[in-house]
């Protein structure tokens, strides 16, 4: 199959400055996602407000903004690197998750990879789809297309963009901790109501 979809970058690292990056603007960047990633380790996300982060990097909070637009955007930074990963097997990895495998086989491999990173990231997810502007932001509807894409590969009919939006809710890190957490559920419980569902609009 050949797979349309192009690499996005994972993440904006906030507003660009005009000329190469100032060294104290770089060092401050580089403070800001350490203490960020120190403070959501030990609190979770949910806890850490920017004044917190601010304090702990030993930067005002306007600093914080500057380089990264708002709260949410600091956050969606700190999966960058693992989600450039997921993408990089996704869209150039081996099968069943790369394309080199029929689009429904890489639907099903898709979802529960994608089930077991909303877990381990779960915090983060959980934060960045609060805000508008991250939740829709390129790097996020990087996995509505793809699953589109497998979706109309696979030969589904119907509204694609809808079918996609359904089996993504599926993959909500608040929903998956719920279940996980609430109703005792396990992740491989959860992949096969991901396959059952993403078999039927497959028509398989």
């Amino acid at each position: 199959m050949s797979d349309r979809l192009t690499a996005l970058p994972v993440s904006e690292s906030g507003p660009p400055e005009r000329g190469q990056e100032r060294g104290d603007a770089a060092r401050n960047r580089v403070l800001l996602l350490e203490a960020a990633r120190r403070l959501v380790d030990e609190r979770g996300a949910e806890a850490v407000t920017t004044d917190d982060i601010a304090a702990a990097a030993g930067v005002g909070k306007g600093t914080l903004f500057r380089r990264f637009g708002s709260r949410a955007g600091l956050m969606i930074v700190l999966l960058d690197e693992d989600e450039k990963a997921q993408q990089q097997a996704i869209l150039f990895g081996p099968p069943p998750l790369g394309p080199d495998a029929p689009p429904l086989q890489r639907l099903l491999a898709y979802g529960r990879e994608r089930l077991k990173f909303v877990d381990t990231h779960h915090a983060l997810l959980s934060d960045v789809s609060r805000d508008p502007q991250t939740r829709f932001s390129a790097p996020m509807t990087l996995h509505h297309s793809h699953i589109r894409l497998l979706l109309e590969s696979a030969g589904t009919t119907g509204d694609l963009d809808t079918q996609a939006t359904a089996l993504l809710a599926l993959l909500d890190a608040d929903y998956v901790r719920h279940e996980l957490n609430d109703r005792g559920r396990t992740l491989d419980e959860l992949g096969d109501a991901w396959e059952t569902v993403a078999r039927k609009l497959c028509g398989s």
